[in-house]
């Protein structure tokens, strides 16, 4: 609203959003599953369903090379499995449930909401070849945003792309971009950020503020949008949203796309709302 469409990425863009405006972006976090099942094929349709057309999500990689979407390094949290998930082929993982539900591979999510863009953390080092691999076959260059903690393998997977994709940096670049935006500085970073999209954030870290008007300011005008985690407060996402932040990720799919529709942006996806089929020219997933 702010801002006329981001013709560098445009990942940026929600694709229901009228032409040459510029909406806050809603990111539903590992989906809309508020009693459980975070990650999986069920809680990414349901957030779909809601209009979300961001959905963040998190990879790690079997013993065997498949791409998996779950968080924790070890199985023990949210599934029926046990160990770490490295440790495992793809056939031992999908015998697993989260709360009933399989632990998807990111395959699955690829394929399975064409329109819908994907801010995916890798976790791990060994997602960095077969993540790129992905993303090369299915051409989802403008359709994915690529985050880790690890700007090493943030800049590995996209020295692999075909294309350019959007990218959020590691801790080592947020904490240097906080620092330098305290004392106006943050433009020293723009020789290091010419892949990264947006700066994601907490809105705190300890006691260090991290998001205040300032650094919105000093981020904008390094061509940065400023995406905040994890907000499930309303009143929080308002006081946010009118402070100039660009994004927001929340486990309250509910509540974010309320704030969001008050604003007049929403849905943020294009489209039935449905499982679609992928789209012609874009490849399916393998068998």
């Amino acid at each position: 609203m702010r801002t006329p469409p981001n013709s560098r990425f445009p990942y940026l863009n929600p694709t229901s959003a009228p032409h040459g405006a510029r909406w806050p972006l809603g990111f539903s976090h590992r989906g809309d599953a508020p009693n459980g099942g975070e990650n999986t094929l069920e809680a990414f349709r349901s957030a779909v369903e809601r209009g979300f057309g961001y959905l963040e999500l998190d990879v790690r990689t079997t013993r065997d090379g498949v791409v998996m979407v779950f968080h924790d390094e070890t199985l023990e949290r949210v599934s029926t499995g046990t160990g770490r998930l490295e440790d495992h082929t793809y056939d031992d993982i999908r015998r697993l449930d989260v709360d009933g539900r399989a632990i998807p591979r990111f395959e699955d999510v690829l394929a399975a909401w064409p329109d819908v863009r994907l801010n995916v953390d890798l976790k791990d080092e060994q997602s960095v070849v077969p993540f790129a691999a992905l993303l090369n076959q299915y051409r989802a260059h403008d359709r994915v945003l690529v985050a880790s903690f690890s700007d090493v393998r943030r800049r590995r997977v996209l020295g692999l792309l075909d294309a350019p994709a959007a990218s959020s940096p590691g801790r080592v670049t947020i904490a240097a971009a906080v620092l330098l935006g305290k004392v106006g500085l943050m433009g020293l970073l723009r020789p290091w950020l010419a892949s990264v999209a947006a700066l994601q954030v907490p809105e705190r870290h300890g006691r260090l503020r991290v998001v205040t008007p300032r650094f919105i300011a000093q981020a904008h005008r390094a061509g940065l949008q400023v995406h905040v985690w994890v907000v499930n407060d309303r009143a929080d996402m308002d006081r946010l949203l009118d402070l100039g932040v660009d994004g927001l990720l929340t486990d309250r799919a509910d509540v974010l796309a309320a704030v969001l529709a008050a604003r007049g942006c929403w849905p943020q996806r294009g489209g039935t709302g449905t499982n679609d089929t992928a789209r012609p020219g874009i490849p399916g997933p393998a068998g």
